[in-house]
């Protein structure tokens, strides 16, 4: 099992990321689960 954690600001796109990367490894055959947990960000808010 492998797992891969992404973190960014509000507004970096790091859902779309963990979007396409899930559907990619769905493509390829490989069991994947996506979980996007965000809070109550600002777009670009530190």
């Amino acid at each position: 099992m492998v797992e891969i954690r992404f973190h960014s600001l509000g507004g970096q796109g790091a859902v779309t990321l963990v979007n396409l990367l899930a559907q990619a490894g769905d493509l390829a055959g490989w069991q994947v689960q996506a979980f996007p947990f965000f809070g109550a960000e600002r777009r670009g808010a530190p």
